[in-house]
């Protein structure tokens, strides 16, 4: 039998811990104490999924209602709904960076009579039978070159052995400043803890090295950065969004009463192209949204703004560039995920409406429609189940079945103001469902947060955000971002008179066209 549902607080509780010590608890206090405590277990196995069914229980009519709207809207390379998981293994095509080794057969050739038999002749299959073997090194290895020396007895003179063709003069080259870059920015690894296991490893590898490593690279490597930033700007959909982040040293501007700092990630699409950015300091989201679309050609239709309905996330122009917003369909949703152990009832109603709606956008995911195609099944499809939410919603307030102060009234409250917006994919070809694309984006960010707690000065977020921005956009577009990173050291000239030509999706077709194909990856991958 379910528990009664009893409205706490902190004030009540702490009565009712002081009364306790006086005498016996009542009925009352002791319901009061119980349902606190009980909650406070719920919180502490809170679910770690929003699906429908995971949010009511297995009571959820899952042909409406299992639709997850975490996955569904612009995940790369996603599975459409309803396709079985795979055992978790991966074949020798997964392992597209491994180096190839051509084995033939000691003894037979193509052609030649079967050994077997003797009646027939062997031929080379199509596929050769593949043997992956995976060995372990330190993520930086050192190489130590003892270079002779021979001193004549009589003048003095000290004849010196050269060093071997392709090694430097510097201790540490494009790779090892990628390999930092990659662990630090893109695997979230704070530089004393690679430093602790370089040390076991018997390569000395202080965190201060470090920094001076990838900072010294991102002086070399900052034009690609500020080519994605271009070319980011005239995009057809940018999602925004921030996260809160710190930042040591910070000097304010005279006259600043803000207090806080953000990392704002952008997210760019245009014709399939992906292009993350990430922004760290004082300005909010809207305000880093609108620095990178002063960049954008004055041609170009107005973009799709794709955030949730925070005030600060939308750009604010001088005037001259219009935006298309759309707000996030996920957030809206998710104001009934956090009320729905109050309000199952309603809740469901909304959450199996909202899961149609996801469920016609797998369905166009799973086809490959283009955006003509996808808005006219939307407005067929998903526009009906949009209108009688909205009369659902509106008859819940008017005929007064919610109080609207309540959990339930805010959150119903929530998607009316924001209807508009949040309906946009019905009116616009190109207009997105939801804001998960950056708010994923952003888990880098926050990584980095949860690791290594903070960024000592402006400039090493500043180094930290060009990395991330580089690092998650070709993560975006299938490319190696270490492979990446390291060419873009090897060609910092082409790269800073022609920048276009060395982005992470079209870097290994200029690495052909100058005879240079370093490392072995598929051309899917770039």
């Amino acid at each position: 039998m379910a528990r009664p549902r009893i409205e706490v607080n902190l004030e009540e509780l702490d009565q009712v811990l002081a009364e306790a010590r006086q005498a016996p608890l009542s009925e009352d206090d002791y319901q009061k104490l119980k349902t606190a405590l009980h909650a406070l277990a719920e919180w502490a196995r809170s679910r770690s999924t929003e699906k429908t069914k995971a949010v009511l229980g297995e009571t959820a009519d899952r042909s409406k209602a299992d639709a997850d709207t975490s996955g569904l809207s612009d995940t790369p390379g996603g599975k459409p709904a309803g396709t079985s998981p795979g055992h978790g293994r991966n074949g020798a095509e997964a392992f597209r960076a491994a180096q190839k080794v051509e084995i033939a057969h000691p003894e037979l050739k193509h052609g030649d009579r079967c050994p077997g038999c003797g009646q027939g002749n062997v031929y080379r299959q199509k596929e050769a039978r593949t043997l992956v073997r995976i060995v372990g090194q330190a993520p930086l290895e050192a190489t130590l070159y003892a270079l002779e020396r021979l001193r004549c007895n009589a003048c003095g003179e000290v004849y010196t052995a050269e060093a071997p063709e392709g090694v430097g003069p510097e201790r540490y080259d494009e790779t090892a400043a990628a390999m930092i870059a990659q662990l630090k920015y893109g695997s979230g690894t704070p530089f004393y803890r690679l430093a602790q296991l370089e040390r076991h490893l018997g390569i000395p590898l202080p965190a201060a090295t470090q920094w001076e490593v990838v900072a010294e690279a991102a002086e070399l490597i900052k034009p690609a950065r500020d080519e994605l930033i271009r070319q980011a700007a005239q995009g057809e959909v940018l999602y925004n969004d921030d996260t809160s982040m710190k930042v040591l040293r910070l000097v304010r501007e005279p006259g600043d009463e803000r207090t806080g700092v953000f990392t704002s990630g952008i997210v760019s699409t245009r014709q399939g192209q992906k292009i993350a950015l990430f922004f760290t300091g004082r300005q909010h989201a809207g305000e880093n949204l609108a620095e990178v679309l002063k960049r954008r050609a004055q041609e170009l239709q107005p973009a799709i703004q794709m955030c949730d309905a925070l005030s600060r996330n939308v750009p604010k122009f001088a005037g001259g560039v219009e935006i298309l917003v759309a707000n996030c369909l996920a957030h809206g949703r998710r104001q009934f995920v956090n009320v729905a152990g109050s309000f199952p009832d309603e809740c469901r109603y909304v959450l199996e409406a909202l899961g149609e709606v996801y469920g016609h956008e797998a369905t166009v995911r799973e086809r490959g429609w283009a955006p003509p195609e996808r808005l006219r099944f939307h407005q067929e499809h998903s526009a009906p189940v949009m209108q009688e939410l909205h009369r659902w919603l509106e008859a819940q307030l008017a005929e007064h079945k919610t109080e609207p102060n309540s959990g339930l009234g805010k959150a119903i409250t929530y998607l009316l103001r924001h209807w508009n917006g949040l309906t946009t994919f019905l009116r616009e070809p190109q207009a997105p469902l939801d804001n998960n694309l950056c708010e994923r984006a952003l888990k880098r960010a926050v990584l980095h947060r949860k690791n290594a707690l903070f960024y000592r000065t402006l400039n090493g977020a500043q180094v930290g955000d060009l990395y991330m921005s580089l690092i998650h956009s070709c993560q975006l577009c299938g490319a190696n971002s270490f492979d990446y990173l390291s060419e873009l050291q090897r060609h910092a000239e082409e790269l800073a008179s022609q920048p276009a030509a060395w982005m992470p999706w079209n870097y290994r077709q200029t690495l052909a066209g100058l005879g240079q194909n370093r490392f072995s990856v598929s051309p899917a991958s770039s």
